[in-house]
């Protein structure tokens, strides 16, 4: 269906049914795509992995401007984050080794690269202009480690709360931690630096065996590696570019929650 027609009915579907007060805007003008604008456009790793996910939702986000009703903030992950990068950043200025690369008998300390800092910060990350679709793309890390071979080590911290213990990627969900560390990897690459096809996911479990709460919460801490593979990006940047160089909306993956919520809400008109 062209977008001209579609759009209008499901705005109205998205406004009525996923509105939530100021944490949702249905209608948004910033960084929307024209592809008549030759200005290169920025891209993030998460905007990426939407389009993997689904096409059609990745279309309404980046060039009609109605995004996916956002989840509320983990605030509590963020803390924990927080905390991990000041733990580490400890490490790096002594130019220590952690305990728990040490623990896991892991060849790397965290690095003090110049740019580091610019790296992690969120809306600004590692940026690459992709010059065969004119797409800036970034993407923020958590942490960067090196090796005795002078491979630098992408690592990115998660955080959650299972009983049982976290020590591999076996969930479905995983998927989309390993293209993250994958895209990190290739925009490393496309800006010189030398990185291992490993990188480690420093995986925080809550732990709710204790007694009591007693104004903390203890974390069981494993660390997990992960080969990545980047060859898939290059065409995932030429089909991202494609979609968005179109005028009509792609058909939804059939895996997609959002669109399926939208297609079973149109019985009830």
């Amino acid at each position: 269906m062209h977008s001209a027609n579609y759009f209008p009915h499901l705005l109205s579907l998205l406004i009525t049914n996923f509105k939530m007060s100021q944490y949702y805007q249905a209608n948004r003008a910033r960084n929307i795509y024209n592809p008549k604008d030759k200005t290169p456009f920025k891209l993030s790793r998460s905007k990426i992995d939407l389009f993997v996910e689904c096409p059609r939702c990745f279309y309404l986000d980046r060039r009609l401007g109605v995004g996916r009703p956002p989840g509320f903030p983990f605030s509590l992950n963020s803390a924990v984050d927080k905390l991990l990068k000041q733990e580490f950043d400890i490490h790096r200025r002594h130019q220590t080794t952690h305990p728990l690369i040490e623990k896991y008998g892991i060849d790397a300390h965290p690095v003090a690269h110049e740019q580091l800092e610019q790296w992690r910060e969120n809306f600004v990350g590692i940026q690459y202009l992709h010059q065969p679709t004119n797409l800036t793309i970034t993407g923020a890390i958590d942490d960067l480690w090196i090796n005795s071979a002078n491979e630098y080590i992408v690592v990115d911290y998660k955080s959650t709360a299972k009983q049982e213990q976290i020590t591999a990627l076996n969930q479905d969900w995983h998927t989309g931690y390993k293209r993250q560390m994958e895209i990190y990897q290739w925009l490393l690459r496309q800006n010189g630096l030398k990185v291992s096809d490993i990188g480690y996911f420093v995986y925080c479990n809550g732990r709710t065996d204790r007694e009591a709460f007693d104004g903390k919460l203890e974390f069981d801490i494993t660390l997990i590696a992960y080969e990545g593979h980047d060859a898939w990006i290059e065409q995932v940047l030429n089909d991202i570019y494609a979609c968005l160089q179109s005028s009509d909306i792609p058909p939804a993956h059939p895996d997609c929650d959002y669109c399926a919520y939208v297609t079973a809400r149109q019985s009830y008109k």
